[in-house]
């Protein structure tokens, strides 16, 4: 097959694995700079070009692995493969919606999955009633369209949480107000999904005075044995998203499994060096 990964860093590991897993298997694979595209549309006539007036055609899979500072800009050009009849590996309407954590969570609440209660207002007026919604402090404030940890803060106290809330607020900064799952002692759990299977799973834990269980902000990963439910949630979570490839976080609750957001360009290296798999080789094979 003829492959292009479409992303912006050639170095990040897991832009380096897809390739050399692509490469073992004897496909053709080429780096392609996202922010280095652009198209032309016409009437009847859609092309995508990049280095230097170098077109983009006859390709058998795209993989996309957009950044979310490149969102809007990666979408626009995967949209143009797909109205060329390239198949790519998510599609342009999933990593939108993935990218949006709210407009994820009323999709999964649509659907009737377990999702931490969440609350959104624009006016500071309605500040002590989201907190209300959402059974008071301690609760966790996130930046909407946040990634890697950052921009999600835990509010111990409502007196805090208004402060928080208020000072993001200041910033024009949208955010989501959510309540936060005591239970889970700064742990989640990463289900790494493609297609119909979670191919590989591991447990995050938080920094010792950390609750966020980011592998970023220096928190431990493990592998770790799913139930049933936990596979089954994780799978058609992504596919209800839209996404053949994808990071289902949830924790576990009092009250079963919460899903906390789904990541459209998950990371290899975390999952791959917790649980000895070779995620990059599961996704080439299901291209194949």
């Amino acid at each position: 097959m003829k492959i292009i990964l479409l992303a912006s860093n050639p170095n990040l590991y897991s832009n380096q694995r897809i390739i050399e897993a692509a490469k073992i298997r004897g496909h053709e694979i080429e780096f392609v700079n996202v922010g280095g595209c652009y198209i032309k549309v016409a009437e009847n006539e859609s092309e995508i070009f990049h280095d230097e007036g170098k077109k983009l055609e006859k390709i058998d899979r795209i993989i996309p692995r957009i950044k979310p500072a490149m969102t809007f800009y990666g979408s626009a050009i995967i949209r143009q493969f797909e109205s060329l009849g390239m198949r790519c590996f998510n599609g342009s309407d999933a990593i939108t919606k993935s990218r949006d954590k709210l407009h994820t969570l009323q999709i999964l609440s649509q659907h009737g999955f377990g999702i931490p209660v969440t609350s959104f207002a624009n006016s500071s007026y309605e500040t002590k009633d989201i907190i209300k919604l959402v059974e008071g402090a301690p609760l966790v404030v996130k930046l909407l369209e946040g990634t890697k940890g950052v921009g999600v803060v835990l509010a111990e106290t409502s007196k805090a949480a208004e402060s928080v809330i208020n000072a993001f607020r200041s910033l024009k900064a949208d955010i989501l107000v959510q309540q936060y799952i005591k239970e889970s002692k700064g742990q989640d759990i990463r289900c790494f999904v493609i297609g119909d299977e979670v191919v590989a799973s591991m447990e995050r834990i938080a920094q010792e005075g950390e609750f966020r269980a980011n592998i970023h902000l220096g928190a431990t990963a493990r592998a770790v044995e799913i139930t049933d439910e936990e596979r089954e949630l994780a799978i058609k979570a992504a596919k209800i998203i839209g996404l053949e490839v994808a990071g289902v976080d949830m924790v576990r609750s009092n009250s079963g499994p919460k899903i906390l957001e789904i990541n459209s360009s998950p990371g290899l290296e975390g999952i791959e060096g917790a649980t000895g798999i070779d995620v990059a080789g599961k996704m080439i094979e299901y291209l194949e």
